[in-house]
């Protein structure tokens, strides 16, 4: 069977873990510390903040902001579930905008369309791994509405020369098991902002102002002691998560590497097939990190070709149903091209794993489709 996503792991990290698990540290850390400071220097920004999961990320980014009941957050309806979700854990309302049609990306004109006075931010989703139009969005977008990167497919994308993450407000992360850079679990927030910064790393520990580490380094006289000015939430990374991250940062360009290729390999052997687009490819602006890769399909039905290349042993996926089709968005807008386009996707197999042979197979297969 060859997997829709994989993580791909070898004996360093296995290897890596030797250390904390001798060492008898594994919870939020030196590790996690040492990967803080790699990921901040990789994306290009002065801080980064560890945590467990991208969700958890973006709804500290929403604190960090001050978004509470009243305000509006724009989202595109075309993502994971957790950018609007973590609207509403804090209580303000996700206003969705559509998808632009070729990127599935959020479309800048319904975004212009929907700005209103209780607007308070934008969270643009790098989608797949191809960085949104930073530039284009910060022109319509006013300085007293912030832009929160949901870059969780975008590890290692880059705009204009940028890393995706270092673009806006605040950036956030996923280090989920099948994400390019995969840790089983976890995330971050990247900023440049200091009083942002230490405010996150109270808050993902539950408002406490000095974690365990740091407290090991005070007067042990009072080495228990620590402030906690606010309440906080539970959701630091811990050493583990971070080892193994440690190892995938240093090979997380190669691996994205091997994912050009295979993107490659599918758009040549995809090409002449009439009732198959495939996505925008990277331009001198744009450099995705093709954490998926997606296809559109017309004249054929999208779930009957999932079914045939199931049954040929291929794994494929949908990303993503429109979040205000969900019954728990009762209010259901309008949004004609996620609603259309929504029919038509479909991600084929896309990580470092898949070999030459692997891709041959799938596009023999697709051609072999009806």
């Amino acid at each position: 069977m060859i997997q829709l996503f994989k993580p791909f792991f070898g004996k360093e990290e296995l290897e890596a873990l030797r250390e904390p698990f001798e060492a008898g540290w594994i919870g939020l850390g030196p590790k996690t510390a040492k990967f803080e400071k790699k990921f901040a220097e990789f994306i290009g920004v002065k801080y980064a903040v560890g945590v467990n999961s991208c969700t958890a990320a973006l709804d500290l980014a929403l604190k960090l902001l001050e978004i509470r009941h009243g305000d509006e957050v724009i989202v595109p309806t075309m993502t994971f579930v957790s950018t609007a979700h973590v609207v509403a854990y804090n209580l303000a309302t996700p206003i969705f905008a559509d998808v632009d049609e070729k990127t599935l990306a959020i479309d800048l004109e319904d975004v212009k369309r929907k700005i209103t006075l209780r607007t308070k931010a934008i969270i643009p989703v790098h989608y797949s791994g191809r960085p949104c139009d930073m530039d284009a969005l910060k022109k319509i977008v006013s300085n007293k509405i912030a832009i929160i990167e949901d870059a969780a497919h975008a590890c290692g994308a880059e705009y204009k020369g940028k890393k995706c993450g270092s673009l806006s407000d605040i950036g956030c992360f996923s280090f989920h098991a099948v994400k390019n850079l995969a840790m089983g679990d976890g995330g971050a927030l990247t900023l440049n902002n200091k009083e942002m910064y230490e405010r996150a790393k109270r808050m993902r520990w539950l408002g406490i102002d000095r974690g365990t580490w740091d407290r090991t380094k005070v007067d042990k006289s009072y080495w228990w002691e620590y402030l906690v000015d606010e309440i906080g939430l539970k959701c630091h990374m811990n050493d583990i998560q971070a080892t193994i991250g440690l190892v995938q940062l240093k090979k997380l360009e190669s691996m994205n590497k091997r994912r050009r290729e295979i993107v490659k390999m599918y758009n040549e052997g995809l090409k002449n097939i009439d009732w198959i687009e495939t996505p925008p490819e990277d331009t001198n602006n744009y450099k995705s990190s093709w954490h998926i890769y997606c296809i559109k399909v017309s004249g054929v039905d999208r779930n009957d070709l999932s079914a045939y290349l199931e049954k040929n042993g291929i794994w494929t996926g949908v990303h993503y149903k429109p979040i205000h089709m969900y019954p728990c968005y009762g209010n259901k807008p309008s949004l004609p091209v996620a609603e259309r386009v929504f029919k038509k996707i479909l991600s084929l197999p896309m990580h470092p794993g898949i070999s030459d042979n692997d891709v041959k197979r799938i596009i023999e297969t697709i051609k072999r489709f009806q």
